[in-house]
């Protein structure tokens, strides 16, 4: 369900960055007062590619960032989940360790003590 809803928000961020190339498209042709129809639709046509060239050389960028920066903090988290467990259990046995410490130096309290009858 999560891929499906990527794909649906990619879809819509692409129709919106080719609205928007077609837009400035449009503004850069509306300065340029001299161009017939056909030269102000061949100018929004190529201005619209090379716009759609950019972004998705910029997308790729980013995804192949986003990859790396993904991989790089889940060995980080992993390298952390890892050192957590260690020093959990390092306490445990070292709660163990001196509970038995104490256990074995102090004498028992159920018994009378040394030299009481």
């Amino acid at each position: 369900m999560a891929e499906v809803i990527n794909d649906i928000e990619g879809y819509l961020l692409w129709e919106a960055e080719q609205e928007r190339a077609r837009s400035q498209a449009e503004e850069f042709c509306a300065r340029l007062p001299w161009l017939t129809d056909s030269q102000r639709e061949d100018v929004l046509r190529h201005y619209c590619r090379e716009r759609r060239e950019v972004s998705r050389s910029y997308l790729e960028r980013v995804a192949a960032r986003s990859a790396s920066l993904r991989a790089e903090y889940e060995g980080v988290y992993r390298t952390l989940r890892r050192r957590m467990v260690a020093a959990l259990l390092s306490v445990g046995v070292l709660a163990v360790l001196t509970l038995t410490a104490l256990t074995l130096a102090v004498p028992s309290l159920s018994g009378s003590a040394p030299g009481v009858p």
